[in-house]
């Protein structure tokens, strides 16, 4: 099973940027599903995550009411408004062991590859 991060870029502060994440071979309709972040010399960090229906979702302090994480049959979304030049990172999506919203990475079984977003001042 494979995960394809993409959408990521340049952008200039303030920006917006809507990352996707589709899985291959597979749907993960029944799993939480979420967003993390590693940014230069820095460990991967939590940013959201979601319920298997999209009820449920959480998110690092940092993002709340910027970002918004969401789902359908096929795809996971992150999308980011007002972007700092702090969100600089990798940005990785994960699909969870349960069907929970997790802030966990080790409750995460699958990971994709990573989009690199930049967000310059």
């Amino acid at each position: 099973v494979q995960l394809q991060a993409s959408g990521g870029g340049l952008v200039q502060a303030g920006g917006s940027l809507t990352l996707s994440c589709a899985a291959s071979r597979r749907t993960f309709s029944n799993n939480a599903m979420g967003w993390f972040r590693q940014a230069p010399g820095k460990e991967r960090s939590f940013v959201a995550s979601i319920s298997w229906r999209g009820d449920r979702t959480s998110y690092v302090d940092s993002v709340k009411d910027r970002f918004t994480i969401s789902r359908d049959n096929t795809k996971l979304y992150l999308q980011m408004n007002s972007l700092k030049p702090e969100d600089t990172a990798v940005y990785f999506c994960a699909v969870a062991k349960s069907s929970i919203a997790t802030p966990r990475s080790n409750e995460y079984i699958y990971w994709g590859q990573g989009t690199q977003v930049t967000v310059s001042s």
